[in-house]
């Protein structure tokens, strides 16, 4: 049984699931339906598209960057170890269930990197006059591939993140040579991803 995760939480992944090697990383979001005059208030256009990029940060043992190859996003698909794929983006957040997949391969992460950290940031946001306010249903979960069991879930609905554009959702790091996913929710106000990053630099 998946374990629901609150803010700040912390669990073992290699503990949930022994053997565990192959994961998929599924975000997903729903749009704030607009009922009177709501999205008018907000300056949004009723139906309007909102462009949801979910990304991975790698960073070494130090907290820290190391270069571009290791932010994988949808300019830049895949790791270059082979471990962490992007399936692709998701332009609308349409549909139920995930709304944008992302695989790892716990086994080939290089020994390198110490943490992966989730984030999603509101694509063209200043443009579009977009936020999280208008999001609804926001959730980062995690799957074992060997059994398509669902180890742990984030839901993100209920908190406050009028004016926020980004977000760090949860993060995977290593400790004491077990993998642990923590879930983090902090919204922050970015113009893109290259804003969200810089605070990794």
């Amino acid at each position: 049984m998946a374990i629901s995760l609150q803010k700040g939480q912390r669990i073992s992944l290699s503990k949930e699931a022994p053997g565990l090697t192959k994961i998929i990383c599924g975000l997903g979001w729903d749009i704030v339906k607009p009922e009177g005059g709501f999205f008018s208030k907000l300056g949004s256009k009723a139906g309007e598209d909102y462009d949801l990029d979910a990304s991975v940060i790698c960073l070494n043992n130090a907290g820290k960057l190391i270069d571009n190859n290791n932010i994988i996003y949808f300019g830049n698909l895949a790791h270059p170890s082979g471990a962490i794929v992007h399936q692709g983006d998701n332009t609308t957040g349409a549909g139920d269930g995930d709304d944008e997949i992302i695989m790892l391969d716990l086994s080939q992460i290089p020994l390198s990197i110490g943490k992966l950290v989730f984030v999603v940031n509101i694509y063209d946001c200043q443009g579009r006059k977009q936020d999280f306010s208008q999001i609804e249903n926001a959730f980062v979960r995690l799957v074992n591939t060997a059994n398509n069991q669902e180890l742990a879930r984030f839901n993100l609905s209920g908190q406050d993140y009028q004016g926020m554009t980004g977000m760090v959702l949860a993060e995977v790091y290593r400790h004491n040579e077990e993998w642990k996913m923590a879930a983090v929710g902090n919204g922050v106000s970015v113009n893109g991803l290259s804003e969200l990053v810089k605070a990794y630099i």
